[in-house]
């Protein structure tokens, strides 16, 4: 897997985009994600779907090398960190926690969060409620209703995806970054994820995902 990035000035602060669907936070050493859906595909399959294993397992490894890559003091999930009552899945996500347990880790809670508190604290996860307040910047799972134009909010919950046409007429709809003047949302970080179609309006911009077997990358749309 290519590790890379693109560097993001953006409300006075430098943030680096990772193609693997992650947000790095340089001037806090925050590393940020939402939408994991930890336990999702194991829940599909249980519900006689034939979800391959390997889905997760890949997602799994993704988010261990960007913790590795980015080595951040502390990692943000912006809700929906769980999907579901504990699987497999969630054993596997133990037995990565347990080699990590020198990174804190937030959650912001989404609404899939549905497992008893006690499994949380388990697992070295810090619950901080509905929102979480670092400088100017909201953290929270989904767009409030009303926005305080004071702050700058970093959601999750919508799987933003862009739709992009070729020369030929073809459309194809990519995962995406999605920044307005007020919020960002970010891309689910399961690839086990739908996506919703955003349409860009004044003042806003993206960062399509593109992933070329397996060598991911991202641009800024509109090209500036």
């Amino acid at each position: 897997m290519q590790l890379t990035y693109e560097l993001l000035e953006w409300k006075g602060e430098r943030w680096l985009l990772s193609p693997q669907r992650c947000l790095f936070w340089e001037g806090q050493k925050l590393l940020i994600l939402s939408d994991f859906h930890i336990g999702k595909a194991a829940h599909f399959r249980k519900s006689g779907l034939a979800i391959p294993q390997q889905i997760f397992q890949e997602d799994l490894m993704r988010f261990f090398q960007q913790v590795q890559y980015f080595n951040p003091e502390s990692i943000l999930i912006t809700g929906d960190l769980f999907h579901s009552f504990a699987n497999k899945e969630h054993e596997w996500f133990g037995k990565w926690r347990d080699q990590l347990r020198d990174k804190e880790v937030l959650l912001v809670k989404g609404n899939h969060e549905i497992l008893h508190q006690n499994e949380y604290e388990s697992l070295g996860i810090k619950c901080v409620g509905d929102s979480c307040a670092i400088k100017d910047f909201v953290f929270i799972h989904d767009i409030p209703s009303e926005l305080n134009t004071g702050k700058t909010y970093i959601t999750g919950h919508q799987h933003p995806g862009i739709r992009l046409s070729g020369k030929g007429k073809q459309s194809f709809t990519l995962p995406c970054f999605y920044f307005t003047p007020h919020y960002a949302v970010l891309p689910a970080f399961s690839k086990f994820s739908g996506k919703h179609l955003i349409e860009l309006k004044k003042n806003e911009f993206a960062f399509p995902i593109v992933d070329d077997g397996g060598k991911a990358f991202l641009y800024r749309y509109p090209i500036q």
